[in-house]
């Protein structure tokens, strides 16, 4: 089967969630992620804190630099992401029709590039 990346996309400034709508969103996400599990879809998922508290490290001649913040200036931003096994691009957007119900936000569908054969 081929891997998907199922990213999950938040806007910076968008009101947060209430207490309950968050926790109902919990539920769904656990609910979904178990379902992923029980039919061998799920690879790897997680969670991120906001796109302030990232750091970004480059190299620039003979130095690494690190600075504060997102390395990419947008309003949209990666909250949290899954890694599945699908048999195609259909099936993974079945599911991503799933997680974006479980989550409340947008889910972009990306393949894995294939392994070089040996």
């Amino acid at each position: 089967m081929k891997q998907y990346l199922m990213s999950v996309w938040s806007v910076d400034g968008d009101p947060e969630p209430s207490q309950e709508v968050m926790e109902k969103m919990y539920r769904d996400v656990d609910g979904f992620n178990e379902k992923l599990k029980r039919q061998g879809a799920w690879v790897f998922a997680g969670g991120l804190h906001p796109a302030s508290t990232a750091t970004v490290v480059r190299r620039q001649g003979s130095e690494v630099i690190t600075t504060d913040g997102p390395f990419a200036e947008a309003k949209e931003q990666l909250g949290g992401f899954w890694v599945i096994a699908a048999p195609d691009l259909d099936a993974a957007l079945a599911l991503a029709a799933e997680a974006t119900e479980a989550c409340q936000a947008p889910v972009e569908v990306r393949p894995f590039q294939d392994e070089p054969e040996a």
